[in-house]
């Protein structure tokens, strides 16, 4: 493939990408972020445990 070819791949694919979204319909945003800063909290809180000694 050439450089040309790879490139307008690559932009047809950014333009398909542009019609949609790029989201699915049933993830909430809010919902992903709660659960994302929950799951880091819990491996802070868990580090801290085992970290007694400082």
């Amino acid at each position: 493939m050439s450089l040309h070819s790879t490139a307008a791949n690559l932009v047809s694919l950014a333009e398909g990408a542009a019609e949609h979204g790029g989201n699915h319909e049933s993830l909430n945003p809010y919902l992903t972020g709660f659960g994302a800063l929950g799951a880091l909290l819990l491996l802070l809180w868990i580090t801290t445990r085992f970290n007694r000694d400082r």
